[in-house]
């Protein structure tokens, strides 16, 4: 375990030990969310949280989500306790009202998300995109990776076309020749490029952190930090292992995620491990996010991010 991750976890559970347990709220389940990447996937393969929390009567319930937003609905619609999305998920989960707030975060993993384009496009940078039909899930993470990307080329969404497509869908009409790109985030990155042998037109790297976040619904937070407690607490010792044990990792999540090892472990090699409560530092890159959506007219207010990071003043 590196120093920072050690750091991490000790000011994590300083904040959590500030909380005591209310004795009359009881859970019976936790339900927690899911996506084909990140620690989660990995601490739900491995059994560790389930087994650290049955001794006290609770289960866990796994649920998989394509994306970010789907998630945040499910978590307000009361669904789902406890769930990782990226960064722009959470910006539209706050402007729609959506009680949350974030409890964590995992290091920076620009690499993790990139501009797919056929092997053949004549688009060869960025400033190519212009009129072009590009794939990508609204309101997810690879949204303001675009919005940055086209930035960085004198662009603005709106010279692209957009197709607003689910993974699954996303990578269909790619496959096609429906879209001339697609925005991307791993595993479905990894296994978009094996699959098609398509080119990266570019990754985050230089323009976005592409951090992951760990969200949970305001009441549970305020009911249950017990058991937020002991989720963030193997949620640690998940990264510690798995940021050594990568090969181990790819291998474990092959029956769950369906996917060759080999795409595992390109994916998995872009990832950064490190559970930790948000600093300035972050909160200020995540307001960026929200200023940017805000600015662009996509979200219909300006928001302050601080406001729904724990423990909330």
């Amino acid at each position: 375990m590196t120093k920072i991750t050690r750091l991490g976890g000790l000011v994590l559970a300083l904040l959590l030990s500030a909380f005591t347990r209310d004795a009359s709220a009881e859970i019976q389940t936790l339900h927690i969310g899911i996506q084909k990447y990140g620690t989660l996937i990995v601490l739900e393969a491995s059994g560790a949280l389930d087994k650290r929390l049955k001794p006290l009567g609770i289960d866990v319930a796994w649920t998989e989500f394509a994306s970010g937003p789907p998630l945040l609905e499910a978590m307000n619609a009361g669904s789902i306790d406890f769930g990782i999305t990226g960064e722009a998920p959470p910006v539209f989960a706050q402007a729609a009202g959506i009680p949350f707030v974030y409890v964590g975060f995992e290091p920076p993993a620009p690499a993790g998300e990139a501009i797919l384009i056929p092997k053949e496009s004549p688009v060869h940078s960025l400033s190519d995109l212009k009129a072009k039909r590009v794939a990508f899930n609204k309101g997810s993470n690879v949204h303001f990776f675009l919005v940055e990307a086209l930035a960085h080329a004198g662009l603005e969404i709106t010279d692209v076309d957009p197709a607003y497509l689910a993974p699954a869908d996303a990578r269909a009409a790619f496959e096609r020749g429906s879209v001339d790109a697609w925005v991307i985030w791993d595993p479905y990155l990894a296994a978009g490029q094996a699959a098609t042998q398509a080119r990266v037109l570019s990754d985050g790297t230089g323009l976005v952190k592409n951090y992951q976040f760990y969200l949970a619904a305001k009441s549970f937070v305020a009911a249950h930090p017990d058991v937020l407690r002991v989720v963030l607490e193997e949620i640690g010792k998940t990264d510690a292992w798995a940021a050594t044990h990568q090969a181990d990792v790819a291998q474990l999540l092959v029956p769950k995620t369906g996917l060759p090892v080999d795409v595992l472990r390109t994916s998995l090699a872009r990832l950064a491990y490190g559970v930790a409560p948000l600093d300035p530092t972050v909160v200020a890159y995540q307001q960026r996010v929200a200023d940017t959506f805000s600015k662009l007219g996509i979200i219909p207010k300006t928001l302050s991010v601080k406001d729904v990071v724990w423990p909330v003043e």
